[in-house]
């Protein structure tokens, strides 16, 4: 049997939003938490659009967020522009909060270059969608090395799957940054699956956060479902690793209430009841229920918030469809700083072809 460690795990609100012991100072801020709560609804409401683009042929392959918008937007907010966001690709909570728009993360899944080549001056060191595996990790412990050795009291922040703590690739990192005390915090959103694996399964482990004690540094649990859970424990994390208090892993224990992407069919896998049960403890009705018996949320305003973030998707939409179709040569031009000599003259037939074609000249 597995060795049980006693780890955090921290939870401040029941599934039905009910407060089940004192809450940290801040979050009396109800100002605060309404806009917490606005943007996990901006969240959905472009997740569901993005998923109805896929069906519909406008963009490819789309990872939904469907019932994990608490751990993005807690994130994505206490996060600060100096400090680096070095993603997977089920972040589009954590891009939106951070100043990425929702037609770049929409031209990303359509395949553009350009959804990548983020506008806002605030995250133009973040780092684009990762979608191999884990890799993800390692490149945080780069970012977070280069601060170390500037002296610079930034963060960098990495995020991942369940599933991606059994790569080697997750293991190497949370070693490296153990090993030389980094100033990165490593969030897990533990939703359950990996893909069509379940959690139970897929690691030994009694917890995905006791992975960081064998590498010398904190790991804890969240209700990832609880947004001011996941926000208290993001905000200690970020300032433990800003002054220099070493790396922190928050497992944050949320569901996957969709399919894994547009590609996958869930319910080939996972039992209708678990589902079930599982929508009666996401995170924006939790909110919503709480805000409403605190008496500082009310039906008007749900409504209202509705309509405006409505159009705030369908006009990104709009501008996503209005951007046109990039160039065909920029498929090589973000693969590398300078490019190689030695692929020059493949990268002048290329663009030679494509001249010719354009000019009805190539009949290949």
């Amino acid at each position: 049997m597995p060795h049980k460690v006693a780890l955090p795990y921290t939870r401040y609100l029941s599934p039905d939003g009910q407060l089940l012991g004192d809450l940290p100072a801040w979050a009396d801020d109800f100002n605060l938490l309404t806009r917490l709560y606005r943007q996990m609804v901006l969240t959905r409401l472009f997740d569901q659009k993005a998923v109805a683009l896929q069906r519909t042929g406008r963009i490819g392959t789309y990872a939904p967020t469907l019932g994990q918008e608490a751990i993005g937007v807690a994130i994505g907010s206490l996060m600060r522009p100096e400090d680096v966001l070095v993603p997977y690709y089920r972040d589009t909570a954590v891009q939106l909060m951070r100043g990425v728009r929702m037609e770049e993360i929409l031209l990303y899944w359509g395949g553009d270059e350009r959804g990548s080549d983020f506008v806002d001056p605030a995250v133009a060191e973040d780092f684009p969608i990762c979608v191999p595996i884990a890799t993800q990790a390692l490149h945080a412990c780069g970012v977070a090395s280069a601060f170390k050795i500037r002296g610079e009291h930034r963060v960098v922040v990495t995020t991942c799957g369940d599933g991606a703590t059994s790569k080697g690739d997750f293991l190497e990192a949370l070693n490296v940054a153990g090993t030389w005390q980094l100033p990165v915090v490593f969030v897990v959103n533990n939703n359950q699956w990996a893909i069509s694996v379940p959690r139970r399964i897929q690691c030994g482990a009694p917890t995905l956060a006791q992975k960081a004690i064998g590498a010398g540094f904190h790991g804890e649990q969240v209700d990832g479902n609880d947004m001011l859970a996941v926000y208290d424990r993001v905000q200690v994390a970020l300032e433990r690793a800003r002054h220099g208090k070493g790396p922190v892993l928050l497992e944050c224990l949320s569901y996957r209430l969709g399919d894994h992407t547009t590609a996958d069919d869930a319910t080939r896998y996972r039992a209708a009841d678990e589902v079930k049960q599982a929508w009666l403890e996401e995170p924006i009705k939790r909110l919503q229920r709480f805000m409403v018996g605190q008496g500082v949320w009310e039906g008007n305003r749900e409504q209202a918030l509705m309509v405006e973030c409505q159009a705030l998707v369908q006009r990104a939409v709009d501008n996503f469809e209005a951007a046109g179709t990039q160039a065909p040569e920029s498929v090589l031009d973000y693969v590398y700083a300078q490019w190689p000599a030695a692929l020059a003259e493949q990268r002048e037939m290329f663009l030679e072809r494509l001249a010719r074609r354009a000019g009805g000249a190539d009949h290949e």
